[in-house]
């Protein structure tokens, strides 16, 4: 299908916006932490920000800007445009779109996290390859606290208490989460995003959709639309939904696990019919690379200190950089291949949360496969043995290494990653480097509830 001009994309925004009376366009961009940001223009400014963008001042945004180069520009993706259906669409309709941010001179910013990931595809791109992915993004619900009358006392402080006791694709007769997931599939789908799957996942209050597999920049700006619209359908019904990995103590934290392939002239280039696990050279080069660069890469895929309680083993989260077929212990695991599915020859890569910056995990995930592709490296042997179960002494036998313990050992090994800073580029990589150690900085002299309730009565 031939994709159109700007041109095009152009006249279409702008036929939607006098179509369904639109007022307002929201300009949907994101940080280096991947938090999505926001300013409204009038249907009046749409058209000249479809050709020259919106000024704003870029200093106040994370990662973004010193004082003295602040001045930048948001230039709307026309591709993007979409109706929000939570706001009301018979009088003055609320429209969005993510936008590109450009230099005042019009080039483009190179602490964009769209641009990121652009410059990585545009590598693939070169190599030949299209690059799609498919996140498993988990969340939990938690309920308000609420006064006798039921109404929510402070929507800033939720409590992490469940609102069902359900598991792993429970169909709970009174679980108010199943309207909820509904609710939020079907706006999905109202603002063109193709959903696949959604269920209960294993611990209790926890919840997972699923889209559509879809090229990684198109995917990137649909995580960003998912995580606000799971948040909003969860408020507009008085509760609360998190992407935090690990909230609550004792049960599984919340992953985003990214299936992923390349495709080369219309052909998925991980299928081969003659390998027994259906993979190509090219397939396995990609796992060799993901898994050689995961423990440096870990610091942009589970940025956050809360990241690293949920990879800890026992919890069905990856810790052991290994792959295989059936394992789920596994870092890396090849979903069975179904005969005439060969389009759907996948990779799974485990260890990501659904509180990361999408565009940067991609472009390192692919960043990390590309340099597997482009040294003909080779994986291990896969290992369908739960590892989990095996003695320290005989992962060290099978060369299985571990992903970082802490936000800190992560930020010590991306730091000297020639991958990430070339995936990121310098000003990515210094400012999120330095934003991360702040983070760690913060973390490290707390003093906890843990360390008073362990210390205080004894020490």
């Amino acid at each position: 299908m031939a994709t159109k001009s700007r041109k095009e994309s152009k006249e279409y925004v702008l036929k939607m916006a006098k179509e369904h009376d639109v007022k307002f366009i929201r300009m949907w961009f994101t940080d280096i932490l991947g938090i999505l940001k926001s300013f409204a223009i009038t249907v009046e400014e749409l058209e000249g920000a479809l050709d020259e963008g919106m000024g704003f001042d870029g200093s106040s945004i994370q990662g973004f800007a010193r004082i003295d180069e602040s001045d930048m520009m948001a230039l709307p993706d026309p591709d993007t445009f979409q109706l929000l259906p939570w706001r009301p669409k018979e009088h003055h309709a609320v429209a969005r779109m993510f936008c590109d941010i450009k230099m005042p001179g019009g080039e483009p910013f190179e602490g964009d996290p769209r641009y990121v990931l652009k410059r990585n595809l545009k590598r693939a791109a070169d190599m030949g390859y299209t690059y799609y992915v498919g996140p498993e993004l988990e969340y939990f619900y938690f309920a308000f606290k609420k006064d006798a009358q039921g109404r929510v006392l402070d929507p800033r402080e939720p409590t992490t208490e469940a609102l069902d006791q359900g598991g792993y694709f429970d169909m709970v007769p009174l679980d108010v989460a199943t309207d909820l997931r509904r609710d939020t599939v079907l706006t999905l789908e109202e603002m063109g995003i193709g959903i696949e799957y959604s269920h209960h996942e294993v611990a209790t209050s926890q919840h997972e959709i699923d889209m559509r597999y879809t090229d990684a920049l198109t995917m990137a700006d649909s995580v960003m639309t998912y995580r606000l619209v799971v948040k909003q359908v969860a408020l507009k019904n008085g509760v609360y939904a998190t992407f935090m990995p690990k909230p609550v103590f004792g049960i599984n934290g919340s992953g985003m696990h990214v299936h992923q392939s390349l495709f080369k002239d219309g052909k998925n280039a991980f299928f081969d019919a003659k390998d027994s696990y259906h993979l190509s050279k090219i397939a396995k080069s990609y796992v060799a690379g993901l898994l050689k660069h995961a423990p440096e890469i870990t610091a942009v895929t589970s940025q956050w200190v809360n990241s690293y309680k949920r990879l800890v083993p026992g919890y069905e989260a990856p810790v052991y950089l290994s792959w295989a077929r059936r394992n789920r212990s596994d870092l890396i695991r090849v979903p069975e291949y179904k005969p005439g599915k060969e389009n759907a020859t996948r990779i799974e890569f485990r260890s990501p949360d659904p509180a990361c910056n999408p565009y940067f995990t991609f472009a390192v995930m692919l960043a990390a496969g590309l340099d597997g592709i482009e040294k003909g490296l080779e994986p291990p042997p896969p290992v369908e043995e739960n590892v989990y179960e095996m003695t320290d002494e005989e992962r060290k036998k099978k060369g299985i290494g571990t992903l970082p313990p802490s936000l800190w050992d992560a930020i010590q090994l991306t730091e000297k990653s020639d991958v990430v800073r070339k995936a990121l580029g310098n000003h990515v990589f210094d400012a999120f480097i330095k934003n991360k150690t702040i983070e760690w900085d913060q973390y490290r002299t707390q003093v906890t509830d843990y360390e008073l309730k362990k210390y205080l009565p004894i020490l």
